[in-house]
């Protein structure tokens, strides 16, 4: 999320300055890769970059890609394949052995309408969305590759597709992948060629809620800020929740819990952890979370003291469903021998990724198959 938000912001700035610059793509892997489709670098015509798309081995090659599709305005896709050619392997020093297709393509486009563009407003919504690119469409006149569409939450479309066929199936796999907050790659075989598209889910930024300005919620704050995560901090007290005290978070609510509640996100995209300290407070948060659709609820403190919370809520008549209940994480944080403040919070961030991300959250040398699942290829004849 962090490195997205680097490039609309560098985005932005070029496009007010008027400057040339090209985006590169990661659209298609196969085989083991560094980074996945949806990786993006953004290439200045100046020499400067932000965002990566390999490890390093690719980013020298695509630069002098993107000079020639500045000059040209049009978009080309570059496939570099260690895994069926060999020099690919050695003259680029491409450290996986896969396949990694990247979509170049110029942003300096006359519309000034770009695919960034979208994204950004989806961010500044906090809000999802899907992106379809156009990366590959053999001998089909109507379609180029750079072509894309855009749906939004409230299933608008904004697009560039000239056909109609491709639009109709487009849109309808757009749905789906936002239902299913699923990015993937399809292949769509159409009477006049075949056209293959990377489908992303745009994910809406992270909103991370700390109930508690103690010393330990600093770490936490800033941990979640590298990774570009919205930061929200509450408590009651207005000598600790201060600017001063932690001048990295987006928002700071001075409020009682049962007040402060009110004013925050509390959607399926939201996290939150709660470390006031103090038994009643947390009660009060525990209590209104748990119903709540948030992500992630994570509580501070040993299994008993929560148990003991769950029980007092019982008891005062506060019933809860085991879906509700699968999202409190009590306690909070991986297993990774945590003790300071620092370490407590890179436990918490970790699990909060590991369950964004539905993982498990163990040990890459335990995962039985790759890293990365695999999104297989699909293709879709259009009558």
């Amino acid at each position: 999320m962090r490195e997205i938000q680097c490039i609309l912001s560098a985005f932005q700035a070029i496009q007010a300055a008027g400057e040339a610059a090209a985006l590169a793509t990661v659209v298609n892997v196969k085989g083991s890769t560094y980074r996945r489709p949806g990786a993006r670098m953004l290439i200045m015509a100046d020499g400067r970059t932000v965002g990566a798309i390999s490890g390093g081995c690719l980013e020298n090659d695509v630069y002098l890609q993107a000079q020639l599709v500045m000059e040209s305005g049009d978009a080309i896709l570059v496939t570099y394949d260690a895994i069926t050619n060999e020099d690919t392997l050695w003259g680029l020093g491409l450290g996986c052995n896969g396949m990694v297709q990247v979509l170049i393509e110029p942003l300096n486009t006359p519309s000034g309408r770009h695919p960034l563009a979208l994204m950004a407003e989806c961010l500044a919504q906090k809000q999802s969305g899907i992106l379809i690119m156009v990366f590959n469409a053999e001998a089909v006149s109507t379609i180029q590759v750079g072509d894309w569409l855009m749906l939004y939450p409230d299933y608008s479309v904004n697009h560039r597709l000239r056909d109609q066929d491709l639009l109709a199936c487009a849109i309808a796999d757009a749905q789906t992948a936002l239902r299913d907050r699923q990015s993937r790659v399809k292949t769509y075989d159409l009477p006049t060629g075949r056209i293959d598209v990377l489908i992303e889910w745009i994910q809406p930024i992270t909103p991370l809620l700390i109930f508690g300005a103690g010393q330990d919620a600093k770490p936490l704050a800033q941990f979640a800020k590298a990774l570009g995560w919205r930061v929200i901090l509450i408590d009651r007290r207005a000598t600790h929740a201060t600017s001063a005290r932690f001048p990295m978070v987006d928002e700071i609510i001075l409020a009682n819990p049962e007040d402060g509640l009110s004013r925050l996100p509390l959607d399926a995209h939201a996290a939150a952890v709660v470390m006031t300290h103090n038994y009643w407070d947390d009660r009060e948060i525990l209590k209104a979370l748990l119903p709540s659709p948030i992500r992630y609820l994570g509580m501070l403190g040993p299994k008993h003291r929560t148990e003991h919370l769950l029980q007092d809520l019982l008891e005062a008549g506060n019933v809860y469903t085991s879906d509700q209940l699968s999202r409190l994480y009590a306690p909070v944080g991986l297993d990774i021998g945590a003790d300071t403040p620092e370490e407590i919070a890179l436990a918490i961030v970790a699990e909060i990724q590991a369950v964004l991300a539905n993982c498990s959250g163990g040990q890459l040398r335990d995962r039985k198959g790759p890293i990365h699942p695999r999104r297989d290829q699909l293709a879709t004849p259009i009558a």
